[in-house]
């Protein structure tokens, strides 16, 4: 059994952007395995990714949460069968390189509103799997110096960047100084050169487990239904 459990979204399994994120960050989580970085980098891959490493290459929906006493993971992943079955896939415009606060990630452009539905309904209809947080987690969540809103969210939803605070993002790095974070996007965008990011469509929730060593594997990646 995992410590904890996610859904996200993750590009399919050997997939261009897939690979490219697994030997970016240097975690493959389809595979559960450490992959290397490429070797013909400019800059320190293993420092930059070392953050966001251990979660592989994903996009936050339903943000790592402890299961509910009584619930298992077998219901969690049926629950999500159901989910992709009446769910439709969403395109986006396309993903691009940016800077978000301090670190690099892959964002969408254009109009994001389905993408913003689909992410509030992962939300809620997910929660019911999701323990509810400890003191200690709240207060560690709070040292962040939540906005009023972002705190009514945590205490809602046990995460205070969901909902109306939700910005879809692959990230691709640490926080980084911006001589390092230029760098770094003009790395990422030459290992991207080739993948197709526009459009990009979002087609299938992928459940991962935590380890007991701290890297999220995945569990299954379910498609979702473009009849629904």
């Amino acid at each position: 059994m995992f410590k904890r459990y996610a859904v996200y979204f993750t590009p399919a399994a050997q997939s261009d952007l897939a690979r490219f994120g697994a030997r970016w960050l240097g975690w493959d989580s389809a595979m559960g395995r450490a992959m290397p970085h490429a070797s013909d980098a400019a800059i320190d891959l293993a420092t930059i990714t070392e953050t966001p490493r251990k979660y592989g290459f994903h996009a936050t929906l339903k943000p790592p949460f402890r299961l509910a006493e009584g619930a298992t993971e077998d219901e969690l992943h049926a629950a999500l069968e159901t989910f992709g079955k009446t769910h439709r896939p969403v395109q986006l415009q396309g993903l691009e390189l940016r800077r978000l606060g301090g670190f690099l990630a892959l964002c969408p452009t254009g109009d994001v509103t389905d993408l913003q539905n689909l992410a509030a309904s992962v939300v809620r209809d997910f929660d019911m799997f999701r323990a509810p947080l400890t003191e200690a987690e709240m207060a560690k969540r709070r040292a962040s110096n939540l906005t009023p809103e972002q705190d009514a969210l945590l205490v809602e939803w046990g995460y205070p960047y969901v909902m109306e605070a939700f910005r879809f993002h692959m990230t691709l790095s640490g926080r980084l100084k911006d001589d390092l974070l230029e760098a770094a996007k003009d790395q990422a965008q030459t290992a991207l050169n080739g993948i197709t990011l526009a459009p990009y469509d979002l087609d299938g929730l992928t459940l991962l487990g935590e380890r007991a060593d701290g890297y999220f594997e995945q569990i299954a990646r379910v498609p979702l239904n473009p009849a629904a």
